[in-house]
């Protein structure tokens, strides 16, 4: 009986670890610049080129929608594919990138492994009983 409380309370504990976040006090512009600053690294991983596509939501609603031609340290610009319009775009106007990036999978199945394995373990020991 012990042994399945044990496990019952080891599997809650994982779940609210893995659902903690850590908060970061600062003003509104640190916190753009911290996400301006993400969103140029997530475009240099990225690359550029045809292969690196990406769908852009700017903060005034506007979508871009294509492949990055050339990545700056302020600034990136995009090629639509369809009508080879080219929008250059600053990392500050940005408000959501979706691109072709397989490390971003990777870390969710990192996080989902990291999950799910404890909870096997604990569930093997648990029918060993």
């Amino acid at each position: 009986m012990f042994k399945k409380i044990l496990s019952v309370v080891l599997v809650g504990f994982l779940f609210s670890v893995a659902g903690a976040r850590l908060a970061y006090a600062g003003s509104r512009e640190e916190k753009q610049t911290r996400f301006a600053e993400k969103v140029r690294d997530s475009i240099n991983k990225l690359g550029i080129g045809e292969d690196a596509r990406i769908e852009v939501k700017l903060r005034n609603k506007t979508k871009l929608k294509g492949y990055i031609s050339e990545a700056g340290p302020h600034s990136f610009v995009i090629i639509d594919k369809k009508t080879n319009a080219a929008s250059t775009v600053t990392y500050a106007q940005v408000a959501q990138v979706k691109g072709n990036n397989l490390s971003r999978a990777a870390e969710i199945a990192l996080g989902v492994g990291v999950i799910l394995i404890p909870i096997a373990v604990v569930l093997f020991f648990v029918s060993q009983d």
